[in-house]
């Protein structure tokens, strides 16, 4: 038997263009593996517009055609209007993808459209640092209380399951605290500089391949860590830190000189995300660069590359590499919560079947 569940994106830049190219692609091999397909019945997106089609939208129509600003319009039921609310309590969805440019001072305009797909009784995934930071414990305490999931496995590792690696693979090991390389732009800039540019240099280097934003600023001076690193300690330590409570400092006073130095004494500089909880129970966290030996496991992670170690009372250190950016592999990690979520569904109405 096969499950089709109704999709909204909202947003529509690289990562939900990405799962729709995913939907042109995959519907068939997913609904042979699997058992579900995916229709697409609303997107929202800033520049575009806005589509609410309630039989499905083509996504091969999405992906393929070169939208100007407000094309949506063009299509049935589209509109030059980006109206995110409309479409998630209007569109008939199963699932909201929350996938939008979000503040991570407030969290919106995303925890608005989580807030509201909630109430909408849609289940939502995202892939959003601002509202998982902010008001993940909430969100998931709502959807639960409306028998609906909120999943977030992209927030922090992109398309590397390291939320739902710790949570299950690593459940009963006594998780004490965790140091991860959490951004891969910090991490290709002071890789740059160990080969001997300066700060600029390696800046400009990762702007034209595509890592580096316009405006840096959130990664560089470790703003995108510190989010991440709320996400870690709440979720797995039983934290309840707020960003504000998360001591941060970047890579920007970092010179050659400084990399050097320590290189010729067998370490590396690394942007570190960690937290760890203490004797009397509390969770201290923090973001800055550290010094790493060479036989520490993330210091040879290199490149656009993330990773994180646990440390573990049971199993010591264990460490997860994978990638941290990417359209495709942020767009896997949405469609991972998704397959999770019809793993459990099927299991739950097996469940009610057998009683």
């Amino acid at each position: 038997m096969t499950t089709t569940y109704t999709i909204s994106l909202l947003g529509f830049g690289g990562v939900n263009r990405a799962l729709a190219e995913l939907i042109t692609q995959r519907n068939d091999e997913w609904q042979r593996d699997f058992g579900f397909r995916l229709v697409i019945v609303g997107v929202s997106d800033l520049a575009l517009g806005s589509i609410i089609a309630p039989g499905g939208i083509d996504a091969r129509v999405l992906t393929q055609t070169d939208f100007g600003r407000g094309g949506f319009a063009a299509l049935s039921g589209g509109s030059a209007d980006p109206r995110s609310l409309d479409v998630v309590r209007d569109a008939p969805a199963d699932i909201v993808v929350e996938a939008t440019y979000t503040d991570a001072i407030t969290g919106e305009p995303a925890l608005s459209h989580c807030r509201a797909a909630l109430a909408a009784g849609r289940h939502v995934v995202t892939t959003n640092k601002g509202p998982v930071a902010l008001a993940a414990r909430a969100l998931t305490a709502e959807a639960a209380r409306e028998g609906l999931r909120f999943d977030y496995e992209g927030s922090v590792m992109s398309g590397t399951p390291v939320l739902r690696l710790a949570r299950q693979a690593l459940a009963g090991s006594g998780i004490t605290g965790f140091k991860g390389i959490l951004n891969g732009t910090s991490n290709f800039i002071l890789g740059r500089m160990e080969a001997g540019l300066d700060f600029a240099a390696a800046l400009s280097e990762a702007q034209a391949a595509g890592y580096a934003e316009a405006d840096p600023t959130a990664d560089v001076e470790g703003h995108d860590v510190r989010l991440k690193v709320v996400i870690l300690a709440n979720e797995l330590l039983g934290a309840d830190l707020a960003p504000s409570q998360v001591d941060c400092s970047g890579i920007t006073a970092l010179t050659p000189a400084d990399i050097a130095t320590v290189v010729s004494n067998g370490q590396r500089w690394k942007l570190i995300g960690s937290a760890s909880r203490q004797t009397d129970g509390r969770v201290e966290a923090r973001v800055s660069a550290e010094c790493l030996p060479v036989t520490h496991p993330l210091t040879g992670v290199s490149g656009a590359v993330n990773a994180v170690t646990f440390t573990t009372q049971m199993l010591g250190d264990v460490t997860i590499t994978g990638p941290g950016a990417g359209r495709i592999e942020t767009a896997y990690a949405l469609l991972s919560d998704i397959i999770a979520l019809h793993r459990d569904r099927t299991a739950q109405m097996h469940q009610e079947a057998a009683e």
